[in-house]
């Protein structure tokens, strides 16, 4: 089976969508491929997401992933929004869904580890439903 390229969407890809290539990578790689990326760039992730990720799951998001635009990804199967409240421009896809994910940017610890716990939950579900080719 090939491998499905799955792009996690938002604004500033700096925090959720990051968090969400990383997890992919780390949970679900045998199956898709992760990227991240937005439609504008920050210089550096969200500290408190690297911070947060690094605690929980052993990943540096500092030394694996950088900030990046919709045009320095490949061509994707599947895209996923973050929940941005953004018309996310146009990305050919076989398949769309929004996460809906509140952006924890300012918040406190519990908000960002309570993001981080919903997106590995949402990439286990994706990772399923594309195993039972609800997603093709």
């Amino acid at each position: 089976m090939k491998k499905l390229k799955v792009a996690f969407v938002c604004v500033h890809n700096s925090c959720r969508s990051q968090m969400a290539e990383a997890l992919g990578k780390l949970l679900a790689s045998d199956v898709f491929e992760s990227y991240s990326a937005g439609t504008e760039l920050r210089p550096q992730i969200n500290q408190d997401a690297v911070r947060i990720i690094k605690e929980l799951y052993g990943i540096n998001m500092n030394e694996t992933q950088k900030s990046k635009l919709l045009a320095d990804i490949p061509e994707v199967d599947v895209v996923v929004t973050m929940g941005c409240n953004v018309n996310c421009p146009h990305l050919p896809c076989i398949h769309r869904e929004d996460w809906g994910l509140n952006d924890p940017s300012g918040k406190s610890d519990d908000e960002f580890i309570k993001t981080a716990k919903m997106i590995e939950e949402k990439i286990m579900n994706l990772k399923n439903r594309i195993l039972e080719g609800k997603i093709l």
